[in-house]
């Protein structure tokens, strides 16, 4: 649905996107991952056909962007970075503009229309001033605008960013609606977007292609991988139980955060801890809050790929991440 091969661009001594060549399938949604500058603005400004490459090609359902502009941008719905639109236009004129540009008329146009308004909840602001609107209700204009012609390919550029938690929730939900039977390219530096959102991460920086893999995959290449944590109610048992894990075969190291009285124990490599962990628990007699199995941080990974020796704790061969993950064995007890 997208293919990207070789794609270069400089500006004057610059150089944004250096030889970079991925795909994505029908029915992927792709994380488009990377630091701020890192070339992911650009990389879909190319593929939507705002800013011509300086070499190699970019595909959309197989029209070539530059060769066959028109072609690839009916197949494309792009959301640019900030959701730009006309700002003294009410959602209802500006949704109206973008369907006569898209050449939508009669019935198909009406259809198309209600359709995106409903989807998108904005029958209650149809008739306010853009610029009147919360930060959240401008990003569901754009997305209405990138989806009213019923696209198979849609880019969307930081869809989030700036959002506060209950929008950047909004926002999430409306992509999973608009998921099925579309390919969906998310290009963000805000890595719990990956993992909220993302089928496969492409990882960026300094223009260059640095990973690709599911988030589950980029996740298990974290020391975190595999770690436990513990949370003691008793901050009394804090050091007995410290030493205790500490003195595991199994167990690499032991992080401590002593105000939170918990403790992270790091397996050797491929060693699963969590059963000796229990079991050490209950003959210790520790008093739990928590204990957990972490299926790895993608924030970890994402340093260590796209900064590599700023943070000697992760691996060197790592590609990206977000936050920790909790996996499913989760227990909560009470003393």
């Amino acid at each position: 649905m997208i293919e990207v091969n070789h794609l270069t661009k400089r500006y004057g001594d610059v150089l944004a996107v250096d030889d970079l060549s991925f795909g994505v399938a029908p029915g992927e949604i792709l994380g488009f991952l990377g630091p701020n500058g890192a070339g992911k603005s650009t990389t879909m400004r190319i593929v939507a056909g705002f800013v011509a490459p300086t070499a190699g090609t970019a595909r959309v359902c197989g029209h070539d962007v530059a060769r066959a502009p028109l072609a690839a941008r009916r197949a494309l719905g792009y959301l640019p970075e900030g959701a730009p639109s006309y700002p003294e236009m009410t959602p209802r004129a500006f949704l109206g503009f973008c369907a006569d540009v898209r050449g939508l008329a009669g019935d198909l146009r009406r259809r198309r229309l209600d359709d995106t308004v409903e989807r998108l909840g904005l029958g209650p602001v149809l008739e306010r001033p853009i610029e009147t609107l919360s930060k959240g209700f401008r990003r569901r204009v754009g997305l209405a605008q990138a989806i009213l012609h019923d696209p198979p390919v849609l880019v969307l550029d930081e869809p989030t960013d700036g959002l506060d938690p209950n929008q950047k929730h909004e926002v999430r939900t409306l992509i999973r609606g608009m998921a099925a039977g579309k390919t969906i390219v998310i290009s963000t530096h805000i890595l719990e977007e990956v993992d909220a959102l993302c089928t496969r991460a492409v990882v960026i920086a300094r223009g260059r292609l640095l990973a690709d893999a599911p988030p589950r995959e980029l996740e298990a290449r974290s020391r975190y991988h595999g770690a436990v944590t513990l949370r003691l109610a008793d901050a009394g048992q804090f050091e007995r139980a410290r030493a205790a894990l500490a003195a595991l075969p199994d167990v690499a190291d032991v992080e401590v955060d002593a105000r939170e009285s918990r403790l992270t124990a790091l397996p050797r490599a491929g060693r699963p801890i969590l059963p000796v962990i229990g079991e050490l628990a209950a003959h210790e007699g520790l008093s739990l809050r928590e204990l957990h199995l972490e299926s790895g941080r993608l924030d970890e990974v994402f340093r260590a790929i796209t900064n590599p020796g700023t943070d000697g704790r992760a691996h060197a061969a790592a590609p990206a991440t977000a936050s920790p993950r909790v996996a499913d064995a989760t227990v909560e007890t009470r003393s």
